[in-house]
């Protein structure tokens, strides 16, 4: 009988330790003032104190940047697998040259770097007079998202079988009815994982969100987080606590969803 080796779990725990232990010191730290930071950084706090959290959500008013951040994520994963949707049933339904040349244009934005576009992009969104506004970073954010989407949804869509879309012509169905009845449907643990991925990428980005915004009542949360950040002294355990408050949705949602991520992950892990 084969034995288990010891190399996996060892590898695993070390991984497990490098993500609790920065989590556990964030969330300790959080719960402290800033002078028993000083005197203890990883000490165990005297008293739970939730100063910081109440000074974040009732003076600070991170609750309105937290407004801001799940509009803008929102209505960014909204139109991007909505729109990626779409494509990606175009894609696998154009079944010729064409559909694989517009594949491959889509996969080029996966391969430019973000920070390449920045000049052009500001410089356009300047022209449209969309900085420092909310619509035009779910517009950036819509068109970032729109490769790794397309991507993921057309490798998904590409399993369905065939003959379903044959007996729904031969019943008469138009492709809107195809795209809507059928494929996405069926597509739902891939929407959802992918939804989840954007959701991070959306929720967690401060260089689009540096870059166009610079009003006060347009910024998002991450970027409200940098206030706490000195060039001579941070505010750790505000800091901490913000993020702590950040991650908070996204925590939520993905206990939530973890059934249609979990089904999503296998069943394109069985059919690729």
């Amino acid at each position: 009988m084969k034995r288990p080796g010891l190399v996996k779990p060892i590898l695993l725990s070390g991984y497990s330790v490098l993500i609790i232990v920065p989590l556990f010191v964030a969330l300790l730290t959080s719960f402290k003032q800033l002078r028993n930071v000083y005197d203890g950084a990883l000490a165990l706090p005297e008293q739970l104190d939730f100063s910081n959290f109440s000074l974040l959500l009732f003076e600070k008013s991170l609750s309105h940047y937290l407004v801001n951040s799940i509009i803008v994520t929102a209505a960014s994963v909204f139109f991007a697998l909505w729109f990626a949707s779409m494509i990606a049933y175009g894609i696998t339904r154009i079944r010729n040259k064409l559909g694989n040349l517009l594949f491959a244009a889509f996969m080029l934005g996966m391969i430019v770097p973000a920070q390449t576009l920045m000049v052009p992009l500001y410089s356009l969104m300047l022209k449209l007079q969309l900085t420092n506004s909310l619509l035009g970073l779910i517009l950036v954010h819509i068109a970032v998202l729109l490769p790794i989407c397309v991507f993921i949804l057309t490798g998904f869509m590409k399993t369905l079988p065939g003959e379903l879309f044959e007996a729904a012509r031969v019943d008469g169905a138009s492709e809107w009815n195809m795209y809507w009845r059928i494929t996405l449907p069926l597509s739902f643990p891939s929407l959802a994982i992918t939804a989840i991925f954007s959701m991070v990428i959306v929720w967690n980005d401060l260089l689009f969100s540096l870059l166009f915004i610079t009003n006060e009542e347009k910024k998002t949360l991450p970027l409200a987080l940098l206030q706490f950040q000195g060039e001579y002294l941070t505010n750790y355990p505000i800091l901490f606590a913000g993020v702590l408050i950040t991650s908070l949705p996204l925590i939520i949602l993905y206990v939530f969803l973890q059934r249609f991520f979990i089904s999503g992950a296998l069943s394109g892990a069985l059919k690729g």
